[in-house]
């Protein structure tokens, strides 16, 4: 029989066999599960700054996992080998969250301050997220997630008491802009509104020539983060020519940095990336 995945504000209907959108959450025996549990498809020690988090805890380093698979269909994305594929698509190795935990651990010494849930998109994956950040924190360690942020509220709660920062993407402020890229913006909106109150967050939004570099959808944007909380940290980063959007020029830094002044009106922190 059909069964709904909850996880995102696709809600798949599945057949049994059948994946959802994300290619990696499955209909086995009319319950959902998540097929790439544990399948590791990319592991770096980063710098914090990369994820990006500008202010939490500044020159340190984080184990940065991924798997496969995506919610969404962005055409410049800088990770489509493994956001774009499915198990057969992406080479991976299953890694348990014990042992990501233990090398997580090993790499105290070197400044290694806990696990980043990054790359593809992690909420696809939400209970290998959940399971390996419970054991992070009860090594004294912290865990950070890099997300769109389009997932239920419901996946939200779950991994609010184990999650220490996120960087959301707020691809942009027009709902047009969002359907494009196969996602939602009132369901960004509500994720990081939920997660502003008891967590780090940090967003950034990538400006693509053409789509999402006015002034005046910025100073909405900013508005808002605003009415959320002012404190919010916002990445404003530089569009480089990517997969399916070949045919754009890179950013102009100067409408970056235009950008960066419409919303400093209302936001304290913004940072101009990739400049």
């Amino acid at each position: 029989m059909e069964t709904v995945c909850q996880v995102c504000m696709h809600h798949c209907r599945l057949k049994p066999g059948q994946l959802g959108i994300c290619r990696a959450r499955k209909n086995e025996d009319g319950k959902i599960r998540c097929e790439n549990y544990g399948q590791v498809t990319s592991l770096n020690l980063d710098p914090i700054e990369k994820k990006p988090l500008h202010m939490f805890y500044p020159g340190s380093l984080i184990l940065s996992v991924g798997s496969y698979g995506c919610n969404l269909r962005c055409p410049f994305c800088q990770n489509h080998e493994i956001s774009m594929a499915d198990k057969d698509g992406a080479e991976s190795c299953c890694i348990s969250p014990q042992e990501l935990t233990e090398r997580a651990q090993k790499y105290r010494p070197v400044g290694n301050i806990g696990v980043a849930f990054t790359y593809n998109e992690p909420l696809i994956g939400w209970e290998y997220v959940r399971d390996t950040a419970k054991l992070v924190h009860a090594c004294g360690m912290k865990t950070v997630l890099v997300t769109n942020g389009s997932a239920s509220l419901l996946v939200l709660e779950e991994l609010l008491p184990c999650v220490d920062a996120m960087n959301i993407d707020l691809k942009g402020f027009g709902r047009e802009y969002y359907r494009k890229l196969g996602g939602d913006l009132d369901t960004v909106k509500a994720f990081i509104a939920r997660a502003a109150k008891d967590c780090h967050v940090e967003l950034t939004t990538l400006i693509v020539p053409g789509e999402n570099d006015g002034l005046q959808e910025m100073e909405e944007e900013a508005e808002w983060i605003a009415s959320v909380n002012r404190d919010i940290p916002l990445h404003l980063t530089r569009f480089f020519p990517r997969y399916r959007m070949m045919d754009r020029e890179a950013t102009d830094v100067r409408r970056i940095y235009e950008l960066k002044e419409t919303a400093e009106r209302y936001l304290p922190y913004v940072y101009a990336g990739n400049c």
